[in-house]
């Protein structure tokens, strides 16, 4: 068993449990502590079976709930030195202490390798990851706040079985739409969000056969819809004949548990 369900993703908020027989883990804790803890009880995960939080980044929105959740759960946090330097304010005390990796350099977490690279986002030391499990071939990879698509992600992406990917806004309702022009700026820039078109692009260049499952994640609620986001990529997809199982992540509900 290698699964992962993406318990919210957007603006307000961003958590995913991913799973398997021995390790259950939380990828960002941006959401409320009760919110995480209901979202675990509505997909039949026992709370008190984490082993930990994993954070990407500082924003609110990936850790909002994270210092409770450690607390609640009495489980330690694993961040990066500069990361938790700019927001252990804001976490609080973990009294099941904390674990600094560094970006670029593997490390476990029970079965589960994980492979933290850098990401080109407007946080102090932004990463994302790579998950494998011990004894699978099976690969998890997960890229959201991604400003552009770099030649260090694609390689990271390749050969992943299941891809959850930023698809944040339509760049047509970005423009049109009634953000500030440098809030639009900022979200067009290198260090903000891959619209729509961006994802394609990533995926245009890493699909393989073993592509099973694409998760669209970060979806703007005000630059972007769920049909149009799914649109885009399934044009894409029927053009080069690659079936897989496409889902569109929620900033309100969370996803069923999918099999890497």
């Amino acid at each position: 068993m290698f699964q992962i369900a993406l318990l919210a993703s957007g603006s307000k908020g961003n958590s995913a449990v991913i799973r398997t027989r021995k390790t259950k883990i939380l990828l960002d804790a941006g959401l409320s502590g009760k919110r995480i803890l209901s979202s675990l009880a509505e997909l039949r995960l026992n709370p008190q079976k984490i082993d930990a939080v994993l954070v990407s980044h500082e924003h609110n929105d990936h850790i909002r709930g994270a210092g409770i959740i450690c607390r609640r759960l009495q489980v330690p946090l694993y961040i990066s030195q500069k990361t938790y330097e700019s927001c252990y304010h804001k976490l609080g005390k973990l009294p099941a202490g904390q674990v600094h990796f560094e970006i670029g350099n593997k490390f476990n977490i029970k079965d589960l390798e994980i492979e933290p690279f850098v990401s080109s986002h407007d946080a102090v030391d932004s990463c994302n990851f790579i998950f494998r499990k011990h004894g699978s071939t099976r690969k998890l990879a997960v890229a959201t706040d991604v400003g552009y698509s770099s030649r260090l992600m694609l390689m990271k992406l390749r050969e992943s079985t299941t891809l959850v990917l930023e698809s944040n806004h339509d760049e047509k309702m970005l423009l049109n739409g009634e953000y500030p022009w440098h809030l639009k700026q900022r979200i067009k820039s290198k260090h903000g969000h891959l619209s729509n078109n961006q994802a394609v692009g990533v995926v245009s260049q890493i699909v393989h056969p073993e592509l099973k499952n694409l998760i669209l994640a970060h979806l703007s609620e005000n630059n972007n819809l769920p049909d149009l986001a799914r649109d885009t990529m399934m044009t894409f997809l029927k053009d080069v004949k690659h079936e897989l199982n496409l889902v569109i992540a929620n900033q309100n509900k969370s996803t069923s548990l999918i099999d890497v």
